[in-house]
């Protein structure tokens, strides 16, 4: 999410995953946090790789994608050609001070690609200040609730939910199918 923020705010983010048709929205939230004297957070640096897919195949017989060259930027912008892999330093101690003042932590996505040891610091040094603030802890979707068991830090978290995206519908109000069949009867 925080590299199609980014570009809707004219940042440049290189080859990293941005949600093209997302970018409006992108904008018209970051417009609206501000018009209400509100944060979004986003990244002051990176950890920034090249993509390479190799010819070797995994499990299911897609080509495996390596990244090279990893090294921590120095600004929120990523060069073309290079894509973000984890938040970098100066994010991390950013995101800490932060989550050590927070009342309420709501967590939807991991930092980086933390399943590659060498991107995985952003989310578990994230992971850590969350289970150590103190604050009720929201952590969901299945790749975040991977990171944070990956971390050893899973106790810690006040909830933990699969449901990313339906949790995050929940929490806006929506009528989710399955809670509402389940409250008809």
């Amino acid at each position: 999410m925080a590299y199609t923020f980014l570009k809707s705010q004219g940042i440049p983010t290189g080859a990293s995953l941005v949600e093209e048709d997302r970018l409006d929205i992108s904008k018209r939230m970051m417009e609206l946090a501000m018009s209400k004297e509100k944060r979004i957070l986003l990244p002051l640096d990176h950890v920034a790789a090249k993509r390479v897919e190799t010819d070797k195949l995994d499990k299911k017989g897609r080509k495996i994608v390596e990244f090279q060259g990893a090294h921590a930027t120095d600004c929120p912008s990523i060069d073309d050609g290079w894509c973000g892999v984890d938040i970098g330093p100066f994010t991390i101690k950013a995101y800490q001070m932060a989550i050590a003042k927070a009342k309420t932590v709501l967590w939807n996505g991991p930092m980086g690609i933390f399943e590659n040891k060498e991107f995985s610091k952003g989310t578990f040094e994230v992971a850590a200040a969350v289970a150590n603030s103190g604050s009720k802890s929201i952590v969901g979707g299945g790749d975040s609730v991977k990171a944070i068991h990956a971390s050893g830090l899973a106790e810690k978290i006040t909830f933990l939910s699969t449901g990313g995206g339906a949790s995050l519908e929940f929490l806006e109000g929506k009528t989710l199918p399955g809670v509402a069949a389940l409250t008809d009867k």
